[in-house]
């Protein structure tokens, strides 16, 4: 099912890149991104209230919290720098180097979080890794 849910965000990230594109023309890419970020808030927590999930928050501990905001700081973050770049480069170009960060994310995994590399995912992150630094150039 994973699987699934992987091959949707894709579909909807490939959606949010061109509407985005679309959407920022002649406006501030700051305020875009508020703009969406705005709906996002509106659709999560519509979605958390109207499914009863709401009640699982008092499961919530500090380390949840902490690491949870901590999060929200970097998506917050990412989606400002790529909306401006997003505003001024083309989207072909654009996409795949923020797509940089798959391969970042799995060193990452390894490192940090101490998951297993196999040769497929070393295999794969380094033809991700090749096509980012050949659309780069």
């Amino acid at each position: 099912m994973w699987k699934l849910y992987a091959i949707l965000a894709a579909i909807f990230a490939t959606a949010t890149a061109i509407l985005a594109k679309v959407g920022i023309a002649g406006v501030n890419s700051n305020l875009a991104t508020a703009i969406r970020t705005v709906v996002i808030l509106f659709i999560t927590w519509g979605i958390v209230f109207f499914s009863g999930e709401l009640k699982d928050i008092k499961t919530l501990t500090t380390h949840n919290i902490v690491f949870l905001v901590l999060s929200g700081l970097a998506t917050g973050i990412s989606w400002l720098f790529y909306f401006k770049a997003l505003q001024i480069g083309e989207v072909s170009k654009v996409v795949p180097i923020d797509k940089l960060s798959v391969v970042l994310t799995m060193i990452a995994a390894f490192l940090i979080l101490g998951e297993t590399p196999n040769i497929k995912t070393i295999i794969g992150g380094s033809l991700i890794g090749a096509g980012v630094i050949i659309i780069a150039l």
